[in-house]
């Protein structure tokens, strides 16, 4: 199936026409609403081989975790630790 776009359809057009615009969408490929703002109705199988699968985020954060730098991690029972968006009394 080619993945471009084979017609531009107004959205007044697209709302009309929507049972077309998928029809032709499973038949020709991709259709696409709008001229300034533009969305395309593609069949969810061309969308799935299309898409990419995305990693959990912990598992992105290993994969993209700095090597070879060591991070200076402070206690947090430190003495005198500033506390960052603790809410300070008015004097």
């Amino acid at each position: 199936m080619d993945s471009k776009p084979h017609r531009i359809w107004t959205v007044a057009a697209a709302k009309a026409h929507l049972s077309e615009i998928l029809r032709l969408a499973e038949e020709e490929g991709p259709q696409r609403i709008g001229i300034r703002k533009s969305f395309v109705v593609a069949p969810e199988h061309a969308w799935k081989t299309q898409a990419q699968p995305r990693k959990p985020l912990g598992q992105w954060l290993v994969d993209n975790m700095p090597r070879g730098v060591t991070l200076e991690i402070p206690s947090r029972r430190e003495a005198g630790r500033e506390i960052p968006f603790l809410a300070q009394e008015s004097e």
